[in-house]
């Protein structure tokens, strides 16, 4: 199922990781862990953001997958998005 990651990541603990190199460590075990379809950063609410549009086979995946990024203290959001084929293909299944 596509999923929609969105991390927020703690400002005095992601300066550190920057101050110190971890932070691109940390987002490259990300990405190859997820390997997500496309990957975006931006700022939130005053907090560096990560987004990640990724495939999920099993939920049992989050905990090994997320792990990283609560150890950057970010505050984490998985949600199920579609993308507008999947939209179209969704529509096109209801009745009318």
């Amino acid at each position: 199922m596509r999923m929609l990651l969105t991390a927020q990541m703690d400002t005095e603990t992601a300066n550190r990781s920057v101050s110190d190199g971890t932070m691109p460590k940390i987002i490259e075990e990300v990405v190859e862990q997820l390997k997500p379809e496309a990957t975006y950063f931006t700022v939130q609410n005053g907090e560096r953001t990560c987004l990640m549009v990724f495939d999920m086979q099993d939920s049992a995946q989050m905990p090994p997958l997320l792990e990283p990024l609560f150890h950057a203290g970010s505050k984490i959001a998985v949600q199920p998005v579609m993308n507008l084929g999947d939209l179209r293909a969704g529509l096109g299944g209801m009745e009318r």
